[in-house]
C-alpha cells in the first residue's frame, strides 16, 4: 500500500523545518538547543507512528533496504543504555578493569560509564540521530520531496554562508545574537569556524548533486535547442543553484578552516572524477560544470576572498596544531585503558583531565580533535567499528546509486551523499564535527540520501508507473 499523498506532508515540512533550525542556535551544541531538536524529531516520529498505526502511511523500499544501518544505530543506542546500568563488581571488573578501579576508589556509581548523566544525554542524542535517519527515508518518498530536501539543505547552507560572510566582511562579528569569540573569519551561527566548514561541506555536496541531476546528458540538436538550454540555465533553477554554490564556497573560504577547505577540494575532485567515469553518458555541460567549480569557485572566488590566508594557515605550525596533537596523544592513552567497553558515550570531557597534565585556561577539553578517536574512547572499539560499518555501507550504497541508476535525480542524490560522506570522513581526522548535534543530524540525513538514491522505486510510490527504475536494480 502506497502512502496517501497528503497523509504525511505536514510531517515532511516539519522535518525540513527542524533541519533548517538545528544549525541556528550554535549548531544546537548547547543543552536547550539540542533538547529542542530532540523533542522536535521525537514528536515527528511519534505522529508518523500514529499515522502508520491508522494505516495512512507505509514503509517504503529505501527504509526496508537500509535495515543494516538502522540495526547498527539501534545496537549503538542499546549499548549506550547498557553503559549506564549498575553492574555487580565481578562483572564490571571483568568487562572494564580500569572503570572498576576508578569507581571503587571513588565509591561512585558502578557502571561502564564514568559519567552516567552525560551518557544518558548521549543516548537521547543517539536516538534522535536514528530517527533523523529513519524519517529521511520514510518522508522523502517521492521525487518532488527528494528534490525539496536537497533544496532545503542548500537553503540552510546559503544562509549560514551569507550570514557568516556578512559578519566577517562588515566587521559586525556577531553569531547567534551574541558577539563571536573568534574575529576575522566566518562562523555563521556556529561557535567554531571548523563546524561551519563541516556543515557547508555537506550543503555544497547537496548543491552539486542537485545541479548534476538537472544537467542534460544529451547534446543539443540544433542552435535553437542550444540557445533554449542556455536560457534555461541562465534564468531557471540551475542558475539559482549555481549562485548558491558560489555563495557557499565564499563562506567556506572565509571560515579559513584548513581541513574544511581541503576536505571540500578532496571530496569534490575525487567524487567528481569518479562520477565522470561512472556515468555512461557525459555531456560537455557536465564537464564544464565540474571545471567551473574547480576553476571559478576555488581560484577566482577563493582568491578574491582570501584563499591565500587559508594556504598560510595550512603551512604554519601553530599552537592550535600542537594542542590537537597533545589531545589526540592523551586520547590514545585513554583508549588503551578502555579498549572494549569505552568510558561511556558523552563522557570524554569528564575523563580527559585524568590523562593530561596541560592546564586548559579556556575551560574543559570537551572533545578530541579526531572523531574516530573520540568514538573509540567513548563507545569502545567494537561499537566504534559498528558505527564505522554503518557509514561505509552507506557510502558503498551511494556509490552504487551512481553506477546502477539511470534516473538523473537518483544519481544526483547518490553523488551528494558520496561527496558529503567523503568530506566528513576526511575532516573528522582532525576535528570533531560529528560531536556537534546539527552536523551529526545532517550527516545521518546524507547517509539516508545514499539509500534513497539507490533504492527509491517509482513503482512503490505509484502503482502502474514505469518499471524502468525497478529493473535497474
Amino acid at each position: 500500500m502506497a502512502p496517501r499523498a497528503s497523509a504525511d506532508s505536514f510531517l515532511f515540512y516539519a522535518f525540513l523545518a527542524v533541519l533548517l533550525w538545528a544549525p541556528l542556535p550554535f549548531g544546537s551544541n548547547v543543552p536547550w538547543a539540542w533538547s529542542l531538536m530532540e523533542a522536535w524529531v521525537f514528536l515527528i516520529a511519534g505522529v508518523w507512528l500514529l499515522q502508520y498505526y491508522r494505516g495512512k502511511v507505509a514503509l517504503n523500499r529505501p527504509f526496508i533496504r537500509a535495515w543494516p544501518v538502522t540495526l547498527c544505530l539501534l545496537a549503538t543506542l542499546l549499548w549506550t543504555f547498557v553503559q549506564t546500568l549498575p553492574l555487580p563488581a565481578g562483572i564490571l571488573g571483568l568487562l572494564s578493569p580500569r572503570a572498576f578501579e576508578i569507581e571503587s576508589a571513588t565509591q561512585s556509581y558502578p557502571s561502564l560509564s564514568l559519567e552516567v548523566y552525560a551518557t544518558r544525554q548521549a543516548a537521547l542524542q543517539t536516538l534522535a540521530y536514528l530517527l533523523f535517519f529513519c524519517l529521511t527515508l520514510l518522508l522523502a518518498n517521492d521525487k518532488p520531496r527528494i528534490r525539496l530536501l536537497l533544496q532545503a539543505i542548500i537553503l540552510g547552507g546559503v544562509f549560514q554562508a551569507a550570514f557568516g560572510s556578512l559578519m566577517t566582511l562588515s566587521g559586525l562579528e556577531h553569531g547567534f545574537f551574541i558577539e563571536k569569540k573568534g574575529i576575522g573569519f566566518a562562523t555563521g551561527t556556529f561557535i567554531n569556524r571548523n563546524h561551519l566548514a563541516g556543515y557547508l561541506e555537506m550543503c555544497l555536496a547537496a548543491g552539486v548533486g542537485l545541479m548534476l541531476s538537472e544537467l542534460s546528458s544529451t547534446g543539443a540538436t540544433s542552435w535553437r535547442d542550444s540557445a533554449r538550454r542556455w536560457l534555461r540555465t541562465l534564468l531557471g533553477n540551475k542558475a539559482r543553484v549555481r549562485l548558491a554554490l558560489v555563495v557557499m564556497v565564499t563562506g567556506l573560504v572565509l571560515t579559513r578552516s584548513r581541513m574544511g577547505n581541503i576536505a571540500f577540494f578532496v571530496s569534490l575532485s575525487s567524487v567528481g572524477c569518479f562520477y565522470l567515469l561512472a556515468v555512461r553518458k557525459i555531456s560537455r555541460r557536465t564537464i564544464a560544470f565540474f571545471a567551473s567549480l574547480l576553476i571559478i569557485d576555488l581560484l577566482v572566488v577563493g582568491n578574491f576572498f582570501g584563499i591565500e590566508k587559508v594556504a598560510e594557515r595550512i603551512q604554519q605550525t601553530s599552537l592550535e596544531t600542537e594542542d590537537r596533537v597533545n589531545t589526540n596523544r592523551d586520547s590514545l592513552v585513554m583508549l588503551q585503558d578502555f579498549p572494549l567497553t569505552g568510558i561511556g558515550a558523552g563522557s570524554f570531557y569528564a575523563v580527559y583531565p585524568m590523562y593530561t597534565s596541560v592546564v586548559n585556561t579556556d575551560g574543559l577539553t570537551r572533545h578530541a580533535h579526531n572523531d574516530y578517536l573520540q568514538f573509540a574512547c567513548e563507545f569502545g572499539l567494537v561499537f566504534a567499528a559498528i558505527l564505522g560499518a554503518a557509514v561505509l555501507l552507506s557510502l558503498w550504497t551511494a556509490i552504487r546509486a551512481q553506477l546502477g541508476r539511470r534516473d538523473p535525480l537518483m544519481q544526483g542524490a547518490g553523488f551528494a551523499a558520496t561527496m558529503a560522506i567523503v568530506a566528513l570522513l576526511v575532516h573528522s581526522a582532525v576535528d570533531f564535527n560529528l560531536q556537534i548535534p546539527a552536523n551529526a543530524a545532517m550527516f545521518v540525513v546524507m547517509l539516508a540520501l545514499g539509500w534513497i538514491g539507490r533504492h527509491w522505486d517509482s513503482m512503490a510510490v505509484a502503482q502502474g508507473g514505469s518499471a524502468r527504475d525497478r529493473t535497474e536494480d
